[in-house]
């Protein structure tokens, strides 16, 4: 059977609901308010099939995309929703609230950076004997750094012929 060439009025009503109420109401919700009165969840499954109605699967993508242009998260939208967030919460002497939308908006911008160190190993089992082991090989991996040696190229070329 051809699909038809144009939606028909409840195939129409079936996408805006779908899309309008995602999270909100089920797939055979929308089909039933939407005149699908017999099997709606049959009716709802069939109308997001790309095979039995391509129409309806095209319809629904361009309202999704045209619900995520005008409410989608940009970060230009963002950065200035929180400002204006901040900008009211500092109106009304809400120090706290504008200092988190204030910081909300430096995290956005990149400005904090979370850092986590998980550490695996226990020290504390370890003997004497192998905390020294470990500590010398701390200190040797790092010896660069904790004597604070200059590495670029030049300095190590010119070190070397000062030590001949």
């Amino acid at each position: 059977m051809p699909a038809p060439a144009k939606l028909s009025e409840r195939q129409i009503k079936f996408a805006e609901l779908l899309v309008y109420n995602e999270g909100r109401m089920s797939p055979a919700e929308c089909a039933k308010q939407a005149g699908y009165e017999s099997r709606p969840r049959q009716a709802a499954s069939e109308l997001r099939s790309a095979k039995r109605s391509p129409l309806v699967v095209k319809y629904i993508g361009e309202l999704r995309a045209e619900v995520q242009e005008k409410y989608g998260i940009n970060f230009e939208r963002h950065i200035t929703e929180l400002a204006k967030i901040r900008d009211d919460a500092r109106k009304k002497g809400a120090w706290s609230a504008a200092t988190n939308a204030e910081v909300a908006r430096g995290k956005a911008a990149g400005l904090y950076v979370d850092q986590k160190l998980i550490m695996t190993g226990n020290l504390d089992k370890l003997s004497e004997a192998e905390l020294e082991l470990k500590m010398k090989q701390i200190l040797d991996e790092h010896k660069d750094l904790i004597e604070a040696v200059d590495v670029t190229p030049e300095a190590t070329i010119s070190d070397k012929s000062q030590q001949a």
